[in-house]
């Protein structure tokens, strides 16, 4: 490990391939800020540029692009509450609230430490269990995901306030049933369209993110601001300012959600989405009673959390990229194509074959995280100044990347009619205290739930003695069971003392 680290550092120590480090930070910084688009816009965008680089150099931008846009696509979940990228819709759940309680700058503060942290952590992580992790993942079956899945969504909990599990629970079923609209790809059927074309490939994620967050919020702020006077807001050097008990506070909780989210990360398929609500809801369930109050009104943990969690995933999902061959998202699947046009088969032997590009990638994590926390801690006074925008202005601009990022995406009319249809639904259920974080929980689980699930019954030959066949799959049905009863039993904690 150490004569790789050392090839590692020997190839990303050149004043070119620092540049190049900067450069894609900077770039995935600024396209994951914009609402609706991601790592995989933006690193599609700087495949054909890497084509005149050599392969370490050109991974090593294409990763600067990747977490960059990660860490990027923080701001506006935070700042508008767009999350465009589904690994940041978790970090819109307090870092909204808290920037809209006059704290942005504390609250982009705290996502750029967090990140930087569980990227940090990650890449040391990765660097002594690279090899280890890769025989882990390929023990991972269908059954494993499956329960690993439903654990996902037990954790619903975690987005629901006190006497609201029923209708987080509600939210969560609603979110499964959109999202087995469109074509059956194991069967070939269209499932739910009502003979629309539009809908054969099923409800955009984004479209509906955009829906249930950003374009609702608006309308949202509409309604508040004819009930009630505009909020000022007011931003002060002291912004970015963390005090000695909020340190001690999120150390641990970062610590926890780095390790949670790269190791999620490390298994195929699962990815940040899965690792920031699970860190997210984990957090929350170990809180005591009155943090608890705290989480989804303006927690820093509950922010914290999530935004660790997600960097520390992009960093675990190149375990299976790089020694597997096994692109774990879309994004690593853009990456796997683009290793592929190098020529260079990315395997159990890539490490040994080409230790300058395994290592490379590993060494240039550290170094990327390193100059995206430089590059943003500046920038983030005059970021947060997007706040101070008046209401009659800030609407306008949030209803437009809105529309236009899902109509960009698709240039499909019937997305953004869908669109308007979904965020009223949005408003309407808000008015009645439903939380809107699991239906996004279930339509993002939803598909990898249900292809899980069919293997797993094909295995077994259409039997459920597949969650008690395998001992990975029993202790993560424990698990399901444990974040069942916890609302229960905290139900009935009061009762019992009094």
């Amino acid at each position: 490990m150490l004569d790789g680290l050392f090839i590692g550092l020997q190839t990303v120590l050149t004043l070119h391939n620092l540049i190049l480090v900067f450069a894609g930070c900077a770039t995935g910084t600024l396209i994951g800020m914009l609402p609706g688009l991601g790592p995989i816009t933006a690193i599609a965008l700087m495949i054909p540029i890497t084509y005149g680089f050599d392969p370490s150099s050109g991974m090593i931008l294409l990763a600067g692009v990747y977490y960059g846009a990660i860490f990027g696509g923080s701001t506006s979940s935070i700042l508008i509450n767009a999350p465009g990228v589904a690994g940041t819709v978790a970090t819109a759940f307090d870092g909204y609230p808290i920037a809209r309680n006059g704290q942005p700058g504390k609250a982009l503060a705290i996502a750029a430490y967090s990140s930087f942290a569980g990227g940090t952590l990650a890449a040391l992580l990765l660097a002594g269990t690279a090899p280890f992790l890769a025989d882990l993942s390929l023990g991972f079956q269908s059954a494993d995901y499956f329960a690993l899945m439903l654990l996902g969504l037990t954790l619903v909990s975690a987005f629901s306030s006190q006497g609201e599990y029923l209708k987080a629970l509600m939210m969560t079923c609603f979110g499964l049933m959109l999202s087995t609209v469109g074509t059956d790809l194991s069967a070939g059927v269209q499932r739910f369209t009502f003979g629309r074309m539009d809908l054969i490939d099923g409800i955009s994620f984004l479209m509906l993110a955009m829906a249930t967050f950003a374009l609702s919020e608006a309308v949202m702020m509409v309604l508040q601001s004819t009930r009630a006077k505009e909020p000022t807001i007011r931003l002060h050097k002291t912004s970015l300012h963390l005090s000695l008990p909020e340190l001690r506070a999120i150390i641990p909780t970062v610590s926890r959600s780095s390790v949670l989210g790269f190791f999620v990360g490390v298994l195929p398929g699962a990815g940040a989405t899965i690792a920031s609500f699970l860190a997210y809801g984990v957090e929350r369930n170990l809180a005591t009673s009155e943090d608890q109050k705290q989480f989804g009104q303006g927690s820093i943990k509950g922010l914290a959390a999530p935004e660790a969690a997600n960097n520390a995933a992009c960093t675990g999902s190149f375990v299976p990229l790089l020694t597997l061959g096994i692109p774990g998202s879309g994004t690593t699947a853009i990456l796997l194509g683009a290793l592929l046009a190098y020529g260079i088969q990315p395997g159990p032997r890539l490490f040994i074959d080409e230790p300058e590009i395994f290592w490379s990638v590993i060494v240039s994590m550290y170094f990327g995280n390193l100059m995206l926390l430089v590059l943003n801690l500046p920038l983030i006074p005059y970021i947060a100044r997007l706040l101070l925008v008046p209401r009659q202005y800030l609407i306008p601009i949030i209803m437009f990347f809105s529309l236009m990022g899902v109509y960009l995406v698709s240039f499909n009319v019937f997305d953004i009619q869908m669109m308007v249809f979904i965020a009223i639904c949005a408003v309407l259920l808000r008015l009645l205290q439903f939380p809107m974080a699991p239906l996004l929980l279930g339509f993002i689980l939803g598909g990898m739930l249900e292809d899980n699930l069919r293997r797993a019954l094909a295995v077994a030959d259409g039997q459920f003695s597949f969650l008690w066949d395998r001992p990975t799959t029993v202790v993560l049905m424990s698990l399901v069971v444990i974040a069942i009863l916890i609302p229960m039993t905290r139900a009935l904690w009061p009762k019992s003392s009094r």
